[in-house]
């Protein structure tokens, strides 16, 4: 039969003993995963943009939405009350139709 390990996790930490802090020590250096850098090789290390120039130059972009060649202009219009409900009808776009339905009756 397999002895189980204490949940070190599960001990108060007013309970917390000498025996208990060597046994988590004693895990951490058992731990395969837990590895650290000597001298010599964070002697050798690089910062990350120094290492990997064109990964470090792809993560760098503007935030939020690109700029627009031709952005629309914010202005107040006051519509009939059918008219908006037919558009908002039609779903998520309504104002681009309205503005296609605008552009189509221009004046020249």
């Amino acid at each position: 039969m397999t002895k189980t390990k204490p949940d070190l996790r599960a001990v108060p930490e007013a309970e917390w003993t000498d025996e208990h802090e060597a046994e988590l020590r004693r895990r951490v250096a058992e731990d395969p995963n837990d590895w650290m850098p000597s001298e010599a090789e964070l002697a050798q290390a690089k910062p990350f943009a120094e290492a990997f120039p064109d990964l470090a130059q792809s993560l760098k972009r503007p935030r939020g939405r690109p700029p627009v060649e031709t952005p629309r202009k914010h202005i107040s219009l006051r519509l009939d009350p059918d008219v908006i409900a037919k558009f908002r009808a039609t779903g998520k776009g309504w104002q681009s139709r309205i503005n296609a339905v605008l552009r189509k009756a221009k004046v020249n």
